[in-house]
């Protein structure tokens, strides 16, 4: 069985406290799965972007890549850019099995958790 990489893809920030909830992410998706191969990458103002990140879980044994657009809303960068970044990860690495998951604020899962937060 191919070895499984997630990528959560952020917009980025020059900020560093604002990397703390995606890192989070990242570090509780390593809680449950401790061998879960898994990465943050930005598009823009932040490192690593997607084909660094991409390279280093290949080069930690990823075969497949799992990309999570952490976007609330499907805007320019999911619907445009986003695609166009993973198009030229299959160019250059056609053996990989990738998948380029929605955005994450169209998971209805999370559209209720923001919900009950609201209401609690």
């Amino acid at each position: 069985m191919d070895r499984l990489g997630i990528i959560l893809f952020a917009h980025g920030s020059r900020d560093p406290l604002w990397h703390v909830p995606i890192e989070a992410v990242a570090q509780a998706i390593r809680a449950r799965d401790s061998q879960a191969l898994v990465c943050c990458a930005y598009l823009e103002l932040s490192t690593p972007d997607l084909a660094q990140a991409a390279a280093d879980l290949i080069a930690a044994g990823a075969r497949q890549l799992k990309i999570f657009p952490l976007f609330l809303g499907v805007g320019k960068h999911a619907r445009e850019d986003l695609p166009r970044l993973v198009a030229q990860l299959r160019s250059q690495h056609p053996e990989l099995v990738l998948e380029l998951m929605p955005a994450a604020g169209e998971h209805p899962q999370l559209t209720d958790l923001m919900a009950s937060i609201a209401l609690s």
